[in-house]
């Protein structure tokens, strides 16, 4: 399946800062995910990393000046900066200083990347990078508010260990959440979600037996990560709970991490109070042993059944919560009356369907298809997409 960049021709804009050698991977990403790139840099970028290895591989030509070193072989009337921009389906910064902040702020077109940006029709991403004290200095805050007043879209710098050796807030984002953020943006999707304080569920819950063996699902959690990182990078505050899972989360969103039906249930209930919806993508056990076995069970002991009772289930129990409530139902048979039922016995705003019968959809698979059905019987088909496409159209349907 292509990927939303695939085609899209992305220029990058590197600046001289020491994150600036990371641009090469994220070039290899965007190139991987089929997209062409061309890469402009400040002087200063030179200091770090050099034009030569960004043409090796975009296959493009770099562009650094704004003039020809030299015009003793004559002049040229090509304006670069207007077919650049032209050409560009989006504009990416990364890493992007606090100086190309300021001087984009104030309107400076003083070296070819600003120069560029100045005559850009494209949407535009910014990821800054800088030491903690530059990233938080109130001139530095001031000119990113100038820029998001603007409509720049800001991938906004993490904690970490940054380059004078201390740990703080400044270091270049993770170039997947960039990547993420440029699949946002070409699909046409903006932080429409400022505000909206969105709680989601996400993977299995484990039921134990003993120690050692459990009763779970084969829920991955990819799903629920991926609606978590959709409304975030769209601007909602996102609180995920999730059972045992591999997937990795940004690091800005609060997670709570729970291992059994029981656990998650107590958590939704705390949380649940301080956000506005509830997106229960969560794969919850139906069923937990009676009895826990304190010690691992041999196998000697020869166990030939298993008493279970059913575990709570967590969205009838929340049916009067006065919130907007959002479900998942996981079908093989009669798929869309069983949902349909299920969204009228919870009392839920909106569930989304998937069919086991659907190939590389549901389970493990990085693609999904969904259908999803609006309390009052609406019924909206998805094709199969890449499970960040699909949650961005599960929160596009809540937003109605």
């Amino acid at each position: 399946m292509k990927s939303q960049l695939s085609g899209r021709k992305i220029v990058l804009g590197v600046t001289g800062g020491i994150a600036a050698y990371k641009a090469c991977n994220l070039v290899r990403d965007l190139i991987k995910k089929g997209a062409e790139v061309k890469v402009v840099m400040t002087p200063s970028a030179l200091q770090f990393i050099q034009p030569l290895t960004f043409s090796s591989l975009t296959k493009n030509e770099v562009i650094v000046n704004i003039f020809p070193s030299s015009q003793a072989n004559g002049s040229s009337l090509k304006t670069w900066h207007i077919d650049l921009a032209l050409w560009a389906d989006l504009m990416i910064i990364a890493p992007c200083t606090v100086n190309t902040i300021a001087k984009m702020a104030a309107g400076f077109t003083d070296n070819a990347l600003l120069t560029l940006v100045s005559a850009l029709r494209c949407p535009l991403i910014i990821a800054p990078a800088a030491d903690e004290d530059m990233y938080t200095n109130k001139i530095a805050c001031r000119n990113f508010e100038t820029l998001k007043d603007m409509g720049y879209f800001f991938v906004w710098a993490e904690k970490g260990e940054l380059a004078s050796g201390l740990e703080g807030e400044g270091r270049l984002a993770d170039l997947s959440k960039i990547i993420d953020a440029a699949d946002l943006i070409l699909s046409g999707y903006r932080k429409d979600l400022l505000n909206k304080k969105i709680l989601v569920t996400a993977g299995p819950t484990y039921e134990d037996i003993d120690p050692v063996r459990f009763i779970g699902n084969r829920s991955s959690g990819k799903m629920g990560y991926s609606i978590a990182k959709a409304a975030y990078l769209r601007g909602a505050e996102v609180t995920l709970i999730t059972g045992p899972s591999h997937e990795i989360i940004y690091p800005e969103i609060k997670t709570i991490s729970v291992r059994s039906s029981a656990e998650m249930k107590k958590v939704v209930y705390e949380e649940i109070v301080n956000n506005d919806i509830l997106i229960m993508s969560a794969a919850v056990a139906d069923y937990r042993p009676t009895e826990t076995s304190k010690s691992k069970l041999k196998k000697e002991e020869k166990i030939d059944n298993i008493k279970l009772t059913s575990t709570e289930d967590i969205l009838l129990s929340l049916k009067d919560s006065g919130k907007k409530v959002i479900g998942f139902a996981l079908e093989t048979n009669d798929e869309e009356n069983n949902a349909f039922k299920k969204l009228k016995q919870k009392n839920l705003d909106m569930i989304i369907l998937n069919s086991l019968k659907d190939e590389n959809s549901g389970f493990e698979f990085n693609t999904n298809k969904i259908k999803v059905i609006h309390r009052n019987g609406e019924q909206i088909d998805f094709p199969l997409q890449s499970k960040f496409q699909v949650a961005n159209k599960i929160l596009s349907e809540i937003l109605k």
